[in-house]
């Protein structure tokens, strides 16, 4: 989408108009719901609206149909506004069956509206989703308005006239649902049509049916006299900087990050990874991105995969491997061999719920520790954390950077929201990205592999092969003025501290802490890092406009820190920490600085509420 004007509605402009609204669409696993917000996110991106989204899905692959635990769901908050989350109270409830509804009701706003498939809710669907009565029939949805359709009979009448079976014309009532909430919102059918005729080329009978369903139901909602207070919507499109923008997801964006930082060192990319939730997007994504000089391994288990990853550095390209929690646990002793042979690594850590398998498909922050400190021995590296499905480029850029220039692994965090949530997202000029080509040593004279920079502690890095620069690198402890294995105690000492010293070191060579909100004059500074940027931003923004003297950091460098952090934090009266998990960023920043930080814990597998942040805020100012 090129932006050079705001952009206009195709339709008459309805009567009401709203500066934002959240949507939910929930049913079971196998009614489409990803793709149904995917494409409603497409089309509101084309009308020009700022948006954010939250895809949430159980872990099962198929979970019993009708059930609770199977329920899957798309979270969408668009508007004419800034929208820096997927929202906190859901204004819409699709619910395309009864155990959707019971998932999901607690979600919606009193006076929320919900649409709801009534062909669903037969007597077992009803009891298999826990309800004692049918709720479309008793008081339990009072102070709601309900939207009650026989969204299944009525896409099984218009799908019959191209043969498809029972099975195969549901299968098309999320299109049929889609169509309705189209029409309510003034979205374009054009992107989604033109998407299905493509997608099912070869089977124009699905094709056709899918079209016909998202036309039935857009046409149900020009036709019916649903009811007095539902009607159709305008959310005017956001004022954004001219430009050229796409949709954008966290994995997308770490993706041609990383293939940008290689290009601009000069690199070819080598990705050893080995599936796992939610990190797999990345593996598919840079698998089909051969033709930039990016080579794909799908390993038979972790420890493979890194180690080849390792392999690949050594051998003079851009090694990169990918994992979640219990996948990094497993690359662990592996971690600890490329910062003893000093190889250039990038280790993109998507975090999830835990421990061990935990609830591999919900979002959590709780791998922060294991970042900084998971290795055996002294084992420093640097770790960057990345804040918004955009951001993802910027940091996956500057991890290349820093591998690179100080020859070390990066450990990028990122997260199951971020990953697969998406934003709208200006397509940046690559050719103003400073490059930082990458010199391999080829002058054999006076060479060793640890012989260092002076400035950035960075050792040689040579190719093997090279004439004249043999070498021999690896986990046994090597002598610092030669290279040779060595077992001499200050010769380790020496090594250690010149390890941790380098990445010390980076400090100097990082942006200085900003602030997001606010400066050192105000008495609470809250601090966060990762995917909690959306929820801590609006809720400082919220709370200066209340009068209260609230600023916002937000960390990019987590190890090491930015060089000012210890000063600004000691200028605050208060320091409140958001975290998703029991408290390790805050814990860091009270050993590193000494500092009286209050942490702010959440570990439900799902983000923050801006509320959430408003109501401890609040409650820290006062005491």
């Amino acid at each position: 989408m090129v932006v050079n004007e705001p952009i206009k509605q195709n339709d008459v402009l309805p009567s009401e108009h709203l500066d934002s609204v959240v949507i939910r669409f929930a049913g079971d696993s196998g009614d489409g719901m990803q793709l149904t917000g995917g494409q409603f996110t497409n089309a509101s991106a084309v009308a020009g609206n700022d948006l954010s989204t939250f895809p949430d899905f159980p872990a099962e692959i198929r979970a019993p149909v009708g059930t609770t635990f199977g329920v899957s769901s798309f979270q969408i908050h668009f508007g004419q506004k800034k929208i820096l989350t997927a929202g906190d109270e859901l204004d819409v409830l699709v619910a395309m069956n009864p155990a959707a509804l019971m998932v999901e009701k607690s979600s919606l706003k009193k006076g929320g509206l919900i649409i709801l498939d009534t062909g669903s809710f037969s007597d077992r669907n009803i009891k298999r989703a826990g309800f004692d009565t049918n709720p479309l029939n008793d008081t339990s949805l009072e102070g709601f308005r309900l939207l009650k359709i026989d969204i299944s009979g009525l896409t099984m009448e218009c799908v019959k006239e191209f043969g498809l079976g029972k099975k195969d014309s549901l299968r098309c009532k999320n299109l049929w649902t889609l169509g309705l909430v189209y029409w309510m919102y003034g979205r374009s059918r054009k992107e989604t049509t033109d998407w299905l005729e493509k997608k099912f080329m070869k089977v124009p009978n699905i094709a056709s049916a899918n079209v016909a369903a998202l036309n039935a139901g857009h046409a149900f909602g020009e036709t019916a006299e649903i009811s007095g207070d539902i009607s159709k919507y305008n959310v005017p499109a956001a004022k954004v900087d001219p430009g050229t923008y796409r949709n954008i997801s966290g994995a997308e964006a770490i993706a041609w990050g990383l293939i940008v930082g290689a290009q601009k060192c000069n690199l070819k990319i080598f990705f050893g990874s080995y599936p796992i939730t939610p990190a797999s997007p990345l593996l598919h994504i840079l698998s089909n991105l051969k033709s930039l000089s990016v080579t794909t391994f799908q390993a038979e288990d972790e420890i493979a995969a890194i180690c080849s990853a390792i392999g690949a550095s050594y051998a003079g390209s851009l090694g990169i491997t990918s994992s979640s929690g219990p996948g990094i646990a497993l690359k662990g002793e592996a971690i600890g061999l490329a910062i003893s042979t000093e190889l250039p690594l990038i280790i993109v850590n998507s975090q999830r719920a835990g421990p061990s398998t935990g609830l591999p498909t919900k979002t959590e922050q709780s791998d922060l520790f294991q970042a900084v400190y998971g290795r055996n021995a002294d084992a420093p590296l640097v770790v960057l954390a990345t804040k918004s499905p955009g951001d993802c480029f910027r940091v996956s850029i500057e991890a290349v950077r820093l591998a690179v220039k100080f020859m070390t692994p990066v450990m990028l965090l990122t997260d199951g929201y971020l990953s697969n949530s998406t934003e709208p997202w200006q397509i940046p000029d690559l050719d103003k990205i400073k490059e930082f080509p990458v010199n391999h040593i080829s002058n054999p004279e006076g060479f060793h592999p640890f012989f260092r920079d002076k400035e950035t502690l960075a050792r040689n890095w040579a190719i093997p092969g090279t004439p004249g620069l043999e070498h021999r690198i690896g986990g046994i402890e090597k002598s610092y003025d030669s290279g040779h294995i060595s077992y001499d105690a200050d010769n380790h000492q020496k090594m250690t501290d010149a390890r941790i010293g380098k990445i010390k070191g980076i400090s100097e060579f990082i942006p200085l802490q900003e602030f997001e909100e606010g400066d050192e004059k105000d008495e609470l500074v809250v601090i966060g890092w990762g995917s909690t940027f959306g929820p801590i931003n609006r809720a400082v923004f919220n709370s200066r406009n209340k009068g209260y003297s609230v600023a916002q950091i937000h960390l990019t460098y987590i190890s090491p820190f930015p060089k000012n952090l210890g000063d600004i934090l000691r200028s605050f009266k208060y320091i409140l920490v958001p975290e998703m998990n029991a408290g390790q960023l805050v814990s860091i920043l009270r050993a590193e600085y000494l500092v009286p930080a209050i942490g702010l814990n959440k570990v439900e597998g799902k983000p923050f509420k801006i509320s959430e942040i408003e109501e401890a805020i609040k409650a820290r100012m006062k005491g």
